[in-house]
């Protein structure tokens, strides 16, 4: 690190949180939940400031030539300001994940013995795109009594920086420090080096929500625990028994609903025994849709506008408005095509048959697995958690959408009356 003034800022920030995170930690659930409805609606007041900062990145954006995937990511409209409120709200709605009694027993000593939910402490979490990301961070942070250092993406600074002064103010209006959430404020990369590498006196863990480029980077960089999936290659299997109509719906609402998230499909399995009936409908709407497909041989003979798919196509994660397209002979191949090509994030099956989903559900090794409904459903907000913070595709602590219960741990708490431990 060769700029000192950059450290400083940084060790600032880390002092800051960790002190705030004392405060939050302590504080009542109520007074959280006010800081939350503050901010909601301190949201809705500056509707048209976070507008105008919106605005001024879109343009940006686009002047500096980012795909239409990341510009859908990085928009707001009134739909999605008044969304990000809700949110907030609805997190405050939630029950407190601290302080609940996980688990009590007795010793036969008389020992009382307790495990009790806490807050991790200070939450790193570095994000490109989505200002959406400002907003259900600080709720679930929030609400958690973790304190939070926020770093967005250039292409989002101002929206993130009009929504985070919406979510102090909400701190300040419940009596709780402004440094419970607080931005790096500064763009320059460096900086996401010495979060990563030199703050392990005051990180708890790193959150990082992006694409494959970023989280590479953090998964490689990261000297504290990091929680996230390095890429969402999404599949929906229709199989032999699926109802077509449903098929239709599925893949549609799966691939296009919308392509820049990472529950998006990506990869469409087609079964033999439905191929002649199925196929060709679902393949024709997609087209329809605008979604380039690339696909096998077979797929390349419903229509001459889809291109062969290459060994490479299989291991995509497009977000856009591409799909991947192949037959398989069964479920079994379906199961082997996701285990060997798949992210291990999200995947579905549609079908009438309960004993080819339940095998499916069961032998599919993903984070999310989904029997006749959209993958677009990887979100916590659908899973009912208020918000969430990413989708985890690790298989220890967190795993699937990130929500309160992911960002809480537990602690012992013992109750004696003077017992000893005999030698």
């Amino acid at each position: 690190m060769s700029d000192p003034g950059l450290a400083a800022t940084m060790e600032q920030l880390g002092r800051d949180a960790v002190a705030a995170a004392r405060v939050l930690s302590g504080a009542d659930c109520a007074g959280r939940n006010r800081a939350l409805c503050a901010a909601a609606a301190a949201l809705r007041a500056s509707f048209a400031a976070i507008l105008d900062a919106n605005r001024a990145d879109l343009h940006a954006a686009r002047g500096a030539g980012l795909s239409a995937a990341l510009l859908d990511r990085l928009a707001l409209d009134a739909a999605r300001i008044e969304a990000m409120a809700q949110g907030l709200e609805t997190v405050a709605e939630l029950p407190d994940p601290v302080g609940r009694v996980l688990a009590e027993w007795t010793r036969p000593n008389g020992l009382l013995i307790r495990r009790v939910s806490v807050p991790l402490g200070v939450i790193g979490i570095i994000y490109e795109s989505r200002p959406n990301v400002t907003a259900d961070a600080a709720a679930l942070c929030i609400k958690s009594g973790n304190a939070v250092i926020l770093r967005g993406g250039s292409e989002s600074a101002r929206s993130n920086a009009a929504i985070h002064a919406c979510l102090a103010t909400g701190l300040e209006q419940a009596g709780l420090p402004r440094a419970s959430i607080q931005m790096v404020p500064t763009q320059d990369r460096d900086a996401v080096g010495y979060l990563l590498r030199e703050m392990t006196s005051y990180l708890s863990v790193v959150i990082p929500r992006g694409g494959k480029g970023l989280i590479e980077r953090v998964r490689r960089d990261a000297r504290v625990p990091v929680i996230g999936h390095l890429e969402g290659n999404c599949h929906v299997y229709v199989h032999g028994a699926a109802n077509l109509a449903m098929a239709r719906a599925i893949v549609l609402n799966a691939k296009m609903r919308r392509t820049g998230v990472c529950g998006a499909a990506e990869t469409l399995l087609v079964d033999h025994g439905c191929a002649g009936t199925h196929l060709a409908p679902i393949i024709t709407d997609l087209l329809a849709a605008g979604c380039e497909v690339r696909g096998d041989e077979t797929a390349q003979r419903v229509d001459s506008r889809v291109r062969a798919a290459t060994e490479e196509d299989w291991y995509r994660e497009y977000l856009d408005a591409i799909i991947a397209v192949r037959v398989v002979s069964g479920l079994d191949e379906a199961i082997d095509h996701i285990r060997r090509y798949g992210s291990a994030h999200t995947e579905a099956i549609v079908t009438a048959d309960e004993g080819a989903a339940t095998q499916f559900l069961a032998e599919v090794d993903s984070a999310i697995v989904l029997h006749n409904a959209s993958t677009q459903f990887a979100d916590g907000g659908e899973f009912g958690m208020g918000a969430e913070i990413g989708i985890s595709t690790d298989r220890f602590h967190a795993r699937g959408p990130v929500g309160l219960e992911q960002i809480v741990s537990y602690k012992y708490q013992i109750f004696g009356n003077g017992q000893l431990r005999p030698g």
